[in-house]
Parts: structure tokens; sequence; C-alpha cells
């Protein structure tokens, strides 16, 4: 016969009450599904436990997207930095607006990484914190099954003793042939040995063992009770709360992605004359015209409306205020004999 290998500190009797509490267990629940021993129901309980694998496996799916969504803005980023550094590349250096360009490719970079890390201390974190209380929970379900069907088993062996009516200190015997048939080959010696000491369980004994196990089962049953309903309750608020993150930075990013702009708006400045050079002094005699001091560099413009365009007269505005400001406000019309192309 082969023999059990033992651990360091586990003893031959540890053993043998492991094996006795498993094959115990066993034999209590097929005599509950025979319908030969009535079952401990909690109907309250068992509902909290489908709510709580639901729980579990929404917010498990929840997890998955989650990160999902932060691989594929990862790939993003990604995807927009390599489109910025080859226009970066192609944008030659004596174009206007070099360094507006590189500084789009920074500053996109930038909103990118801080987008991503800001979704996982505000979602990703969260997330798994949250999830993080399943397990424990999930484990102490299992240990309350375990010590409810101790509890059905002391009951029903401390209703046996009462019914035989015998007087107290009779001894009984459990039936110790049809353990022993149920358990391993190797167990076989030490079941032996431990039925022997189990024939001398007596009404009082009995009487211990029941109230033993109530009192495991109810300090495990009563925490749960507690804490399975706040737990499905807590689900509301915290997807609530991991939305409106997500929404919320996906907003910012949009936003602050949007000021990021590149040089010479095609809708606002025209390619077709280059950025003109100034000539000579031009005082401006009407408040739609452009004060110009020769040398001042002009980015010509196209009109609005084409039609109100008036022959050798250019609409643009001075190229250290678009610099500077990028806005459109002092654009005015100029003589574009006072220029030159450059």
């Amino acid at each position: 016969m082969a023999e059990l290998p033992m651990g360091k500190g586990v003893s031959a009797g540890k053993i043998a009450s492991n094996v006795q509490k498993k094959i115990t267990r066993a034999q209590e629940k097929v005599l509950q599904k025979l319908g030969k021993a009535d079952e401990t129901k909690d109907l309250a309980f068992e509902e909290g436990v489908i709510n709580f694998n639901k729980q579990l496996v929404e917010g498990t799916k929840l997890q998955k997207d989650l990160r999902a969504y932060l691989a594929a803005v990862k790939a993003m980023h990604e995807s927009s930095k390599h489109l910025y550094e080859c226009l970066d590349d192609m944008y030659e250096s004596d174009w206007y607006g070099k360094k507006d360009v590189d500084s789009l490719l920074e500053d996109s970079d930038l909103l990118w990484t801080d987008f991503h890390q800001k979704l996982v201390d505000h979602a990703l974190i969260s997330m798994d914190t949250y999830l993080g209380q399943f397990p424990d929970i999930k484990a102490r379900i299992a240990k309350r099954d375990r010590k409810l069907v101790d509890y059905d088993s002391a009951r029903h062996n401390y209703a046996a003793v009462n019914k035989g009516k015998k007087k107290e200190g009779i001894k009984i015997t459990k039936p110790a042939s049809l353990l022993e048939r149920a358990a391993p080959g190797w167990a076989q010696g030490i079941l032996s040995a431990h039925n022997v000491a189990q024939t001398n369980l007596t009404r009082s004994q009995a009487e211990e063992e029941l109230e033993r196990a109530q009192k495991v089962f109810e300090e495990i049953n009563i925490d749960l009770q507690e804490e399975l309903p706040s737990l499905w309750n807590s689900r509301v608020g915290f997807y609530v709360n991991t939305f409106q993150s997500v929404a919320g930075l996906e907003e910012k990013f949009h936003r602050e992605m949007g000021k990021v702009r590149t040089p010479a708006q095609p809708h606002q400045l025209t390619e077709l004359y280059g950025y003109v050079k100034t000539m000579h002094d031009y005082n401006a005699t009407d408040s739609d015209e452009l004060e110009l001091k020769a040398g001042d560099v002009v980015l010509v413009m196209s009109y609005e409306n084409p039609e109100e365009q008036d022959e050798g007269w250019l609409m643009g505005v001075r190229e250290s205020d678009w610099v500077q400001n990028k806005d459109l406000g002092k654009k005015g019309v100029f003589p574009e004999n006072f220029t030159q192309r450059m």
C-alpha cells in the first residue's frame, strides 16, 4: 500500500480528520440529494450568491474591455506619433511655420501620453481594486457551503441520538463500513483507527459537536449576509464613476487636442502669393487698410468674397501679428505695388 506523503508538522491524526470531514460531507450531500436528509436552505442568501456571480462576470468583462480600450489608445498614440514625425520630416526648414510643426509633434505626444496615464490612474486602477474584493469573498462563500454541510451533518447525528431514546452514555456507532468503502486504499488503516474513536460518541458529545458546527457556520454566515448586499449595491456608484471618468478624460483630451493647430491654416492663409515683403512705407487712409512699414512681411490671404477684391489690392496680415497672436483681427487690404513677392 502506497504511503501518503506528509508535510512538515502534519500528523496522521490530522490527515485522518481531514479525510473524515470530506467523506462525511460527501455522504451528507448524497443523502440530501436522495431525499434521505433535509438540507438547510436560505433563499435570500442564495439570491445574494447569484447576484455576486453576476456582478463578478460583469466586472470581469468591464475590466477586459477597459484594458482593450487602453491598448487601442496606446496604438492610436503610436500611429499619431508616426504620422506627425512623417509631417515633420517632410516639412522643409525654410518653410513658414517650421517651429510650429516641431511644437505640434511635441504637444500631440504629450497629450496622448497624459490621456493614457490618466485613464490608468482614474479608471483601470479603480477597476482592479474593485475586482480585488471578489476572490476572498468567493473563497468564503465556498467555505460557508462546507460549514453548512458540517452543520447539517451534526444536526442529523444529534437527531439520530435523541431518536433512539437511549440513556445518556449509551454509545452509538456510525456506519463505518460505508465510510471505509468510500475511502481510497491508502486511508483504510487510518480510518479504521479513527472510526474506533468515533464509536464512543455519546449524546452529550453529539450536542457539543452540533453547537460547535453551528457556531462556526453562523460566524461566517452572518458576515456574508451583511457583505453580499452591500457589495451588490456598490456596483451602481462604481460603474457611474468609471464611465464618468472615462467620458470626462475623453472630452478633455479632444478639447485640448483641438487647440493644437498646424501652421498656416488652409482656410485662413493662402500659398498663392507666399509669404510678400513691403518695399515702401504705406500709411493707411481707411479703416480696412493695413498700415505697413518698409521691410514688413505680410501673409497674403484670400478674400472671403472674391468679388470684393479691387484690382491691384491684396488682403493680408503682418507676419509678426500672426506669429504672436494667431489672430486675424488685424487683417487689412494694401496696395500690391508697395510689396514684392518673396
